[in-house]
């Protein structure tokens, strides 16, 4: 028997080889285990995208699968299989690698979902001396490794990075970008069955959640997957590229693709994804800089992320160089948009309560950035972004949010803490103009939550940035602001009420 977890959903997890003991006719398991909700105050929307894509998978694998509901897995393996032997493929968290190491009838095969095996990664790192292993430089290596966007050895179009064509601010005076709407579900039966069974476990006082639960925006099947990635590539692809970084307030999709929780639930293999986008490019039908970047998430910044996850090791997870230890409010919490005044970050805050989902840019400048301006406890971020995110895994808000986002690694992931005063904001979307706050002011009846928690972080941390080339010069400018007394007596008495 072969086991899936509910993060293995795609064809390729049941491809045959010798290595994971898979066959084609091995009967399949898969558990869906309760105490999963119990743990954490996952998304609604979030716990609903995963069960439902769980039973959607069962119902087409038919009588192959022996689809199990328990209380815990451990009871569901044995129920299903008792003392047989089970294998598995390495599953996607350092707790799920503990649980299935632990059981002495499980034999755990190769990852599968990533272009690069880890062992392939940990020689490359291994050779970079295992410190600041940068993006730029692994993404080089997997195109040149899969052939990815390539004319023979040099990139394709003369450049490996088309990043200044790609930062541009949204269109003046647009609500949203002039692209076709992405692909969107139909729910079924199977929907159906689990929002009950969710509000009967909510009934009963089992679980809880945060957010909200509307109609299932993202693919829970291998059909629907296909035809979003299908509908990004021939409609959305094209005017990716030059706004990837803009915001707009009424439009929170932009041309983004919305793959993200199908790759991390397994029903879409990355090749396929970054493999249809280039053709498009060599057909013709999308610009190079729109694919460059697409292509760079997928094969870059995603893979870079899961292997470091790894590399790293479990107790990268507890980094905290800037020793930041605020707990999270309760507004933050409960997902409370409408106590927020400041006005980029209410609408942010408010799609994650409707939808379970923003792209990276309001994740990492308007939520990120607050949190870090405030000293929240990275890990407390952490488990907040994998809880309230439909593409939200173990894995992909390690690396993200402790490196990148909280920059609690101190730089073994990054160059810089990413964070911003209100100006960022007002660029690169139409969020500042009708705000109470105003980008340009530190101090007053006015000052921008961002502009002075920028100030404040800059301040607090200034021993330690000031020998940092991408932040000493903003550490200088500190000697120069007239109001840098006044600045430090406002943030103090802000505290973590919501801005």
């Amino acid at each position: 028997m072969h086991w899936l977890f509910g993060d293995q959903l795609g064809p390729h997890f049941l491809r045959p080889s010798q290595e994971s003991g898979l066959t084609r006719d091995s009967p399949l398991l898969m558990i869906e285990a309760r105490s999963v909700f119990r743990r954490r105050r996952f998304h609604r929307a979030k716990a609903h995208l995963v069960l439902s894509a769980m039973r959607h998978r069962a119902s087409e694998l038919g009588d192959r699968i022996t689809y199990v509901r328990a209380d815990t897995y451990r009871e569901g393996l044995d129920r299903a299989a008792g003392d047989d032997e089970v294998t598995v493929h390495h599953p996607t968290s350092y707790a799920a690698v503990r649980l299935v190491r632990s059981l002495p009838t499980v034999t755990v095969g190769p990852a599968r979902g990533f272009l690069v095996p880890m062992a392939d990664f940990a020689a490359w790192a291994d050779g970079h001396g295992g410190r600041r292993l940068r993006q730029e430089g692994f993404y080089r290596w997997v195109r040149q490794g899969h052939d990815l966007l390539m004319d023979g050895d040099k990139p394709a179009g003369g450049h490996w990075n088309y990043d200044h064509d790609n930062r541009q601010p949204p269109p003046r005076d647009a609500s949203a970008l002039p692209v076709s709407a992405p692909y969107r579900p139909r729910e079924d039966e199977i929907d159906e069955k689990v929002r009950h069974d969710l509000d009967r476990w909510e009934k009963d006082g089992d679980v809880s959640f945060v957010g909200r639960d509307g109609p299932r925006l993202f693919p829970a099947s291998r059909a629907e997957a296909r035809s979003a990635l299908r509908r990004f590539v021939e409609h959305r692809l094209g005017a990716f590229g030059p706004y990837e970084d803009a915001m707009l307030a009424a439009d929170p999709v932009m041309s983004h693709s919305l793959l993200s929780s199908s790759l991390n639930l397994g029903l879409l293999d990355p090749a396929e994804c970054v493999e249809r986008a280039e053709a498009a490019w060599r057909a013709g039908r999308a610009p190079l800089n729109s694919v460059e970047g697409f292509v760079r998430q997928v094969a870059g910044w995603r893979e870079y992320v899961w292997q470091l996850y790894w590399y790293f090791g479990e107790e990268y997870r507890h980094s905290n160089v800037l020793r930041h230890t605020a707990p999270l409010p309760g507004w933050w919490n409960d997902l409370d948009a409408d106590a927020v005044e400041a006005r980029c970050l209410r609408t942010v805050l408010a799609q994650v309560r409707d939808t379970g989902w923003t792209h990276h840019i309001p994740r990492l400048m308007v939520l990120g950035s607050h949190a870090l301006q405030r000293g929240w406890d990275p890990a407390a971020v952490t488990d907040w972004f994998h809880r309230c995110f439909v593409d939200g895994y173990d894995w992909v808000m390690g690396p993200n949010v402790v490196g990148m986002s909280q920059y609690a690694d101190g730089g073994r992931m990054t160059t810089k803490p990413y964070t911003s005063g209100g100006s960022y904001i007002n660029r690169m979307s139409d969020l500042c103009g009708p705000c109470t706050y105003r980008p340009g002011d530190r101090t007053g009846e006015h000052a921008c939550p961002y502009t002075a928690g920028y100030w404040s972080f800059m301040d607090r941390h200034r021993a330690r940035l000031e020998h940092n080339h991408r932040t000493a010069r903003a550490v200088r400018g500190l000697d120069r602001l007239a109001d840098l007394d006044e600045l430090r007596r406002q943030e103090r008495t802000r505290g973590d009420a919501p801005p």
